[in-house]
């Protein structure tokens, strides 16, 4: 009997000891959206998102031919929706919405992006982000036309990091903003 009073007590500690440093953080950021996230929390975010995304769901493969024509459209519809967060280029920086969002739109060139799969890539357009600006571009239902377009996203996000300066001129005829 009393080692389960002593658990409980530690439990009790550890519950308010994490109370009380999250109300630390807090006061000292004021949850404000312009500061960069630490090391820490960066790794802690990308650790929960990994975890968040289902086992079955990773391991899915673009099923769409890596076509000009299926990475071209990929390309339109990103300069339109995607481009005022993450950048014409995809690296994120100093876009019209990106710019006043916490935590900032990644650089998809890098390989914290490309090393995901392809099965990830679909799930983070076709459901967001939680806690961020990365609205769901999915319904939450089987839609073959909007799943194609996502398909088609996931092959032009994995042409970001060879991107060449005339693809970039024609998205910026097609940006929203």
């Amino acid at each position: 009997m009393r080692t389960v009073r002593t658990v409980i007590v530690v439990l009790v500690f550890v519950a308010a000891a994490t109370f009380a440093a999250g109300v630390v953080y807090v006061k000292s950021t004021g949850l404000r959206a312009l500061p960069e996230p630490g090391p820490i929390e960066t790794r802690l975010a990308r650790m929960i998102r990994g975890l968040a995304i289902p086992r079955a769901v990773r391991a899915r493969t673009n099923p769409l031919e890596a076509s000009e024509e299926a990475v071209w459209l990929g390309l339109e519809h990103f300069a339109r929706y995607c481009a005022m967060c993450h950048g014409n280029n995809g690296s994120g920086e100093n876009t019209p919405i990106g710019r006043g969002l916490f935590p900032k739109p990644p650089d998809m060139r890098t390989d914290a992006t490309q090393s995901r799969t392809d099965g990830e890539l679909f799930y983070i357009i076709e459901n967001g982000v939680r806690f961020t600006g990365m609205p769901a571009f999915g319904t939450g239902e089987e839609n073959p036309a909007a799943d194609k377009l996502a398909w088609q996203l996931v092959h032009f996000i994995r042409r970001l990091p060879r991107i060449t300066p005339d693809e970039i001129g024609q998205m910026e005829a097609l940006n929203a903003l």
